[in-house]
């Protein structure tokens, strides 16, 4: 519980409908309950029903705000959160997104109302929902752009400079951003200083405006001695030697192809590595069976050393397992902190900037290794993926370097008072921005 005399406060957290960005605000919605503060989670209908459940003791101070996300000519049915729009769809999902607008001033309003004891008394807004900033401020609720973001990652995009949308038309991507950070008082993010003491100091002048850490948010990893062993992968891991095993997720909606999944199989061949590779259908792929994503015979050769589990898999409880030494990921912030909380040396095959920027952030600090690409065409291939797993997993020089410093850094993620007192420092912030 907060320990300020004050009352606790009510803060609707709205994120955008991505599930990396959905998760850590539903962590940090958990971290505010745990402190007797009220949290209104506004979100759609089916997304709701596939979050996790909260832990019990905190229900009662977590309420989730179904939303239902109209209809759109060209979207499937249920199409609600970004891993469930086909290619080429984006644009239409931002429609539906536009569509919640009415209903989201619906419940500013009812929480805003004469006599209500559910007053708001700060919206935490995700960068594209704009028209939920601009209703916030019409009723003098303060608002916090939330990005899930390093620190290192918000000083090198900034803020872009745009010219406002057209009536009537759906605003960009880089416009939503504006248009929602032009009605916020603050900007909080993932992030800690302990990690990324080089920018976070940088911050307020880059974005004229106060920039609040609110730490990592680590997800609580599985309790020691109660791992589940009922899942495939984790009965295969059990089989497995000691910190033998690299562990490959290239996160829920990896925009990968065919022939790029092909050159990750024929480079963890070629690496000799034991490997245990949880892979996903890229979204849009029309393929006759699930094999067809891999080289033929792959799986036969590699069977001796090799898993892949097609869908879902418990990553957290697969990194804590003793039998994982490595893990190869596309570098997403929630996925490169997972990784750093198991204390594992990473190997980045990294597809969008932001993924680029952490794979640097991680290489700086000696405790990971980006897959090179070809200059000329920024695509990897199967030796560059196979050296790079090597340096971390093989290699006894560089090997023990990587280990050393990932176990630096688990040390950073798993001080829990550390990261704890962000959010303590993050409520206190909010606090004086009421006076």
């Amino acid at each position: 519980m907060d320990s300020s005399q004050s009352p606790p406060l009510h803060i609707a957290v709205f994120p955008w409908l991505a599930f990396g960005h959905l998760l850590p605000n539903l962590e940090l919605a958990e971290r505010l309950a745990a402190r007797g503060h009220r949290v209104s989670f506004v979100s759609t209908p089916r997304i709701i029903s596939r979050l996790r459940p909260v832990p019990l003791a905190l229900a009662p101070l977590i309420d989730f705000v179904a939303l239902p996300l109209p209809r759109v000519d060209g979207l499937p049915d249920g199409a609600e959160a970004t891993s469930d729009i086909p290619p080429g769809k984006t644009d239409l999902h931002l429609k539906a997104l536009d569509g919640l607008a009415a209903p989201f001033a619906a419940f500013l309003d009812a929480a805003c109302a004469d006599g209500s004891t559910n007053k708001v008394d700060w919206l935490f807004v995700d960068s594209f929902q704009y028209w939920a900033a601009a209703a916030a401020a019409d009723r003098k609720i303060p608002c916090a752009l939330i990005l899930p973001f390093a620190s290192s990652t918000l000083a090198e995009f900034g803020v872009p400079r745009l010219e406002p949308p057209v009536e009537g038309s759906t605003a960009s991507i880089l416009q939503r951003f504006v248009l929602t950070f032009e009605k916020c008082q603050l900007v909080i993010h993932r992030a800690c200083s302990e990690l990324e003491p080089e920018h976070t100091p940088l911050l307020p002048g880059i974005f004229g405006k106060p920039v609040i850490q609110y730490g990592l948010v680590p997800p609580c990893p599985p309790a020691q001695g109660h791992i589940e062993h009922d899942n495939a992968a984790l009965s295969w891991l059990d089989k497995q030697q000691p910190e033998s095993v690299l562990f490959i997720a290239l996160g829920s909606e990896p925009p990968v192809t065919v022939e790029q999944l092909h050159e990750i199989a024929l480079g963890l061949e070629l690496a000799g590595t034991t490997f245990l590779w949880a892979l996903k259908k890229p979204n849009g792929l029309l393929l006759e069976a699930d094999g067809d994503i891999l080289p033929p015979g792959f799986e036969e050769r590699t069977r001796d050393r090799g898993l892949v589990a097609m869908g879902w898999v418990p990553q957290l409880s697969i990194l804590a397992h003793s039998s994982v030494g490595a893990f190869l990921t596309h570098g997403g912030w929630s996925s490169t902190i997972e990784g750093a909380m198991s204390g594992h040396p990473m190997v980045f095959l990294t597809f969008l900037d932001e993924q680029r920027i952490n794979a640097q952030l991680i290489e700086r600090k000696k405790a990971g290794l980006r897959v090179p690409r070809c200059e000329k065409d920024g695509s990897y291939d199967r030796q560059g993926i196979a050296g790079a797993i090597r340096a971390v997993m093989c290699e006894e020089e560089s090997k023990s370097v990587f280990a050393a410093n990932a176990k630096k850094m688990q040390e950073i993620i798993n001080d829990r008072k550390c990261q704890e007192r962000y959010i303590d420092e993050l409520i206190q912030r909010l606090r004086s921005f009421e006076k």
